[in-house]
């Protein structure tokens, strides 16, 4: 005799089980990543260089694929968890030791403006229009560029706005 298939549950549930598995994977992964992360330290959870970034992706798509496939099981989403916590915190680890790997995975500060001139050939290599510097010159209360010393655009994309009295021998 054949079951009658509920086209309700299976479009929008895809069955008990699938919905059991996704709950009790979900919050074991996640639970897993929380400790993974803790035990890396702060660097791993700090404001965000571009290198940081790509790894929390990821992280999120890992954790997403554990999650809703069914083909991947759960000791192979926590390996791949465990292992980009790990990697990450190898490479943050070597680049404090090494300025070379330092310089592979994170940028340097750009001075965008300075002594009341934008640089636009730092402004089109960083792809930062003059609005944005505009807008950081308003947000740290200046009205004009010529009221600064500098604009730098720092490792983690934001914009710094600096005194006139706090910029000497700032280099790009």
């Amino acid at each position: 005799m054949l079951t009658e298939i509920d086209p309700v549950q299976t479009v929008l549930f895809g069955g008990a089980s699938g919905v059991l598995r996704t709950l009790i994977f979900g919050i074991t992964v996640y639970v897993a990543l929380i400790a993974k992360l803790r035990l890396t330290g702060k660097r791993t959870l700090s404001k965000m260089n571009a290198f940081d970034l790509i790894v929390t992706v990821a992280l999120g798509a890992t954790l997403a694929s554990v999650m809703l496939n069914a083909s991947v099981p759960l000791v192979y989403g926590l390996l791949a968890l465990g292992l980009l916590v790990m990697l990450q915190f190898l490479i943050t680890w070597a680049s404090v030791r090494s300025a070379r790997v330092s310089a592979l995975v994170k940028s340097e500060p750009t001075l965008l403006a300075s002594d009341g001139a934008y640089l636009h050939e730092a402004m089109c290599r960083q792809r930062v229009p003059l609005d944005e510097i505009d807008a950081a010159l308003r947000k740290h209360g200046h009205d004009r560029l010529d009221q600064v010393r500098c604009v730098i655009h720092e490792i983690d994309g934001s914009l710094s706005v600096l005194a006139k009295r706090n910029c000497a021998g700032w280099r790009d």
